[in-house]
């Protein structure tokens, strides 16, 4: 039948063209902006996930650039650190030079001190103005801000890194579960119970000492006493690293105590017998007692001719912390530093640690894309100043020992070259040259080991995480150029049908005739 009030025809037409012009205006958006998803409505769970990988791309971006930049950051205090070095190693020059006093001049003795200090004033000059981008890297405001240090206990304390996490501040604790110990070798010098005198020889000796400065040999003659025996291994201590005393400082029948001048595992002590003094007896402390040694328990000593020192054992927030005499190192997830105790605290087990505080400080940097501490590295680098650099333990010429610095060894100090303390300032300056290359090696470790991994790292995630994005949400051209010319000859073709259907009506009127 014919009717002419209703286009059926023409509404299905007209339908489809609609869709094919969607569908045309569709792949033309794709193909002009090479996306597949430039709205929700194209694919709402793509959408989703690209947007989410988007976002974790722009993380990585910025992990990547931070890496970088903290690598420029480490470069530019790696090279100043080098110019200080270099400083480091002329001064020591000038120090082993004026020891030469045989053959160098009052004058040219003064002349070096004149470039001691001006290296010194350089080292300082480089501490105060290394920077990068405003920001200060030698100064010490990259470094730990400690409190409640007690530097009889503590007496040299460094921080290289910290992480705070959710807390305003770590508390330190140190506690020390094995004393540090010298090396020790004991005499018995109670002759009497063999017909000779208490503290005094027998017969004539000559012994070897060794330390782990050297090797002295000295002959003793019959009837020396221990006291004179003392004060020989004293005179040449600088030369072995041995010093000697009364087992009993009251009681001269009690023996001679040998020991090590410093503490910890790498010193040792040998008293060897050349010739003569077949009756000398020595011995040393079984369990690594401290000592005095108690002749009359046999039990608690052997016969030895050597004995070795003991490293100090510390807790240091219940980790157990690496010791090298009374120096002590701990490097865990949380916490590196490195500490120097003191004599009466590195040799006592209390049972009570030493506690300090980190409030604050430090230099973070944020390596991954996301901000949490595992993304995050913390590290402090101190101030290289001559008045914090090169602390080490010095002995006075009144006896006693005192921490001091690299400054001292500048005109007026207790080191400089007039006063002649050269073993002092070569202590110092070997403390220092250790220092700056204790950060030169952290800080390349951190740049080669963490940074430049990191990179690499990021870098791989970036290229695997891209292709993902890019295979949910970029366009494929081959499937839209051809789904293109689809959509086109469909639109065309229904153009064509709707003209026809359009037209079809137009038939009815031939029924009028």
């Amino acid at each position: 039948m014919a009717r002419i009030n209703t286009n059926i025809a023409g509404l299905i037409a007209r339908a489809n063209l609609a869709r094919s012009n969607e569908n045309l205006d569709t792949r033309l958006q794709r193909l002009a902006t090479g996306l597949r998803i430039n709205r929700g409505a194209d694919d709402p769970a793509g959408l989703i996930v690209s947007e989410r990988l988007r976002s974790e791309l722009k993380g990585l971006e910025q992990g990547i650039k931070n890496s970088e930049r903290a690598s420029n950051v480490i470069a530019t205090t790696e090279g100043a650190l080098a110019e200080v070095s270099e400083l480091l190693n002329s001064i020591k020059a000038l120090v082993i030079e004026a020891a030469n006093t045989g053959a160098v001049s009052p004058e040219e003795i003064a002349a070096n001190q004149l470039q001691i200090d001006s290296a010194i004033d350089s080292i300082t000059r480089i501490s105060n103005t290394a920077s990068f981008a405003g920001l200060k890297l030698l100064n010490g405001s990259l470094a730990y801000s400690l409190s409640g240090i007690d530097t009889t206990n503590l007496v040299k304390t460094q921080v290289f890194g910290a992480s705070f996490g959710d807390r305003d501040s770590v508390t330190v604790d140190v506690e020390v579960v094995g004393s540090a110990q010298t090396a020790m070798l004991f005499m018995r010098s109670d002759f009497s119970s063999g017909g000779g005198t208490d503290g005094v020889l027998p017969s004539t000796v000559t012994i070897e000492i060794a330390g782990p400065n050297g090797v002295q040999e000295v002959t003793f003659i019959s009837g020396t006493t221990i006291d004179d025996i003392i004060t020989a291994v004293n005179d040449f201590s600088s030369v072995t690293g041995i010093e000697a005393a009364r087992n009993n400082p009251s009681d001269v029948s009690s023996g001679i105590v040998f020991n090590s001048v410093e503490y910890g595992s790498e010193m040792f002590v040998s008293v060897n017998r050349l010739s003569g003094g077949s009756s000398l007896v020595f011995a040393k402390l079984l369990n690594d007692a401290p000592g005095p040694i108690d002749w009359s328990a046999t039990s608690t000593y052997t016969p030895a001719e050597t004995d070795e020192g003991r490293d100090v054992d510390v807790l240091v927030n219940g980790a157990l912390a690496t010791g090298r005499g009374l120096q002590v190192a701990v490097r865990t997830p949380d916490l590196d530093l490195s500490l120097l105790l003191s004599e009466s605290f590195g040799t006592t087990i209390s049972g009570t640690p030493e506690s300090f505080v980190i409030t604050g400080g430090g230099s973070k940097f944020q390596l991954g894309p996301q901000v949490t501490g595992l993304q995050q590295i913390n590290v402090g680098i101190e101030s290289i100043a001559a008045t914090r650099l090169g602390g080490a333990y010095v002995t006075l010429p009144g006896g006693g020992q005192e921490l001091q610095f690299l400054s001292s060894l500048k005109s007026g100090g207790d080191n400089a070259l007039v006063n002649g303390r050269l073993d002092n300032a070569s202590e110092i300056l070997e403390t220092a040259i250790d220092e700056i290359s204790v950060i030169r090696g952290r800080l390349g470790a951190l740049e080669r080991n963490v940074l430049q991994t990191n990179i690499r790292s990021l870098q791989a995630s970036l290229e695997n995480i891209t292709a993902s994005e890019s295979a949910i949400r970029d366009a494929d051209f081959a499937l839209e150029t051809s789904e293109l010319t689809r959509a086109q000859v469909l639109t065309q073709a229904g153009t064509a049908v709707l003209a026809t259907a359009n037209a079809n009506a137009q038939t009815v009127l031939q029924l009028l005739g």
